[in-house]
């Protein structure tokens, strides 16, 4: 066993060994691909802590032929399918994990030659009487072992675009790795022979050139477009909802948290360390934002793109805005508008992108504490005061006191940004939903929610195991406080909170832009059946 040839199964073998969520299904996909000069070559990218070293260490293990891995896999998905037998430890693989190599190397200038020369070395050790002392180009080194002994490699790249990401701005070392890899990976009768399957895995999709993929005989599965790959990007609902059984575990605030990311075909996928983290800890808190830096996030919204603030604002309040991931350019540097900003966020995991309506959303709790750090480090000072000051919001709330609720509007509604500026009510839905941004961690919040005759505005089903009051919270625009009540009650919006009778309230809500005063009125009510 290597470092990067024949890492071995020690990897996996110690992901198993704790608590493990059978992801093994992926082997069968990419058992599907090997030798199959169409379509052989898979770079999954998804967003950090969902497990993309997991699966890098998973596919070492099972085609590694310096190892017997059958033990390992015996009960698991894996062994259930008619390829397993077929491809079990029978290659040689190559396993780079590019990470390794930018994070020690003294000049990063040097990694490309670095990556050849350490993974050639260990070919050399391998394999002696194939590989010339002063062989320099890794994919001549491995073209000749397989042409001398017929075996083939099986190649495993983990955080593939870390050259990207660390050196952003290094056009000339970029266009050296991209080099490499087509060197390596571009389809030919050499490569045919020597490579019978690749798996890229990392944060960004392949770089682009236009239209043009910089590696185009790879079939790309992102955060965008996962395709079929898609229950194997994070944990399924219904794997989470074993989770929570298993240990005892609210599966309503465990949704809350972590859940957010949605695809047609499968429904939510969750963030893997995140949930693991609160079980451990028995917890729930942001444990992805605290491994990241959110200093990115941070820099990315600030940007000066015209409607880039307004759309996040908007997404603070619980709206959705449209995207085109095409113009991307798969890059930290190529940001040019509002679209590519958006796009990035939904690689980098801080949106949740719907491929049907093609419009993102800040996907659960644990990144709206991202966004939230953000936006008060991003100098948006008035739409910051609001965010803290909604716990005070919150409770007023609760307690009945509309003055209070009536003065919170009438602040937020000072923020100097356009978005706040009421011309419907649809803003004024923005406005409410941003003065609330608390309760989102005691209550399901729910926006249009279907309920009696009609849509509420605003709806906070309180958290399981809690005493808190329900609330249904309707908004008018030039009308009246009063009035909103009225259209509950007259609609029957309680009808879905049967549950909460005893302890619902109603809350009316008008911005009456014609007076003179332009104010925000308030009516809070207990129901009464």
């Amino acid at each position: 066993m290597g470092i990067y040839l024949n890492p071995g199964n020690m990897g996996f073998k110690g992901i198993i060994n704790g608590d493990y969520i059978d992801k093994t299904g992926l082997i069968a996909h990419i058992n599907n691909t090997i030798n199959k000069s169409s379509y052989k070559m898979t770079c999954f990218s998804r967003l950090r802590r969902f497990g993309k070293s997991f699966a890098a260490k998973m596919l070492c293990a099972y085609y590694d032929k310096s190892c017997d891995s059958r033990e390992l896999f015996e009960g698991l998905e894996i062994s259930k399918d008619l390829s397993f037998e077929e491809h079990l430890n029978k290659y040689n693989v190559i396993y780079l994990d590019i990470t390794r190599f930018t994070s020690f190397a003294e000049n990063l200038r040097e990694v490309v030659k670095t990556i050849q020369s350490k993974v050639i070395g260990e070919l050399k050790e391998a394999y002696p009487e194939y590989v010339a002392d002063d062989e320099k180009v890794l994919g001549e080194a491995m073209a000749s072992v397989s042409s001398k002994t017929g075996e083939q490699f099986i190649f495993i790249i983990d955080e593939w675009d870390a050259i990207f990401r660390e050196s952003k701005n290094d056009s000339i070392l970029q266009k050296e790795y991209l080099q490499l890899l087509r060197g390596l990976f571009k389809g030919g009768t050499a490569t045919d022979g020597t490579i019978a399957a690749a798996y890229m895995t990392g944060i960004l999709p392949i770089k682009r050139y236009g239209t043009e993929s910089a590696l185009t005989d790879f079939r790309e599965f992102t955060m965008v477009r996962p395709h079929f790959l898609v229950p194997y990007l994070g944990f399924t609902e219904d794997e989470v909802k074993r989770i929570c059984e298993e240990n005892n575990m609210d599966f309503n605030e465990m949704k809350s948290w972590y859940d957010g990311y949605y695809f047609k075909n499968i429904g939510s996928v969750y963030n893997p360390n995140s949930v693991m983290s609160a079980v451990r800890n028995r917890s729930y808190c942001s444990y992805w934002t605290s491994s990241e830096t959110y200093e990115s996030l941070k820099n990315y919204i600030a940007m000066n793109f015209d409607g880039l603030k307004d759309a996040v604002i908007a997404m603070l309040g619980g709206q959705r805005q449209r995207i085109n991931p095409l113009y991307f350019q798969n890059d930290l540097t190529s940001l040019k508008n509002k679209n590519n900003v958006l796009t990035l966020l939904v690689h980098l995991g801080y949106l949740s992108y719907d491929e049907d309506s093609r419009k993102v959303c800040i996907p659960n709790l644990e990144v709206r504490d991202a966004f939230e750090m953000a936006v008060q480090d991003a100098g948006w000072d008035k739409v910051g005061e609001a965010i803290a000051d909604s716990e005070d919001l919150l409770e007023a709330t609760i307690n009945g006191d509309s003055e209070a609720v009536e003065n919170a509007l009438e602040e937020i509604h000072s923020a100097k940004t356009s978005i706040l500026k009421y011309n419907d009510e649809n803003s004024l839905a923005c406005a409410v939903s941003i003065a609330y941004y608390t309760a989102e961690r005691y209550y399901e919040v729910y926006r249009e929610l279907p309920t009696g005759k009609g849509f509420a505005d605003l709806v906070f089903i309180p958290h399981k195991n809690t005493n808190r009051s329900a609330v249904i919270v309707e908004l008018k625009y030039n009308k009246t406080a009063d009035s909103a009540i009225k259209q509950i009650k007259e609609r029957r919006y309680e009808g879905k909170l049967k549950t909460y009778e005893d302890n619902l309230l109603l809350v009316g809500v008008n911005y009456d832009r014609e007076s003179t005063a332009k104010k925000h009125s308030c009516v809070i009510e207990k129901f009464e059946k």
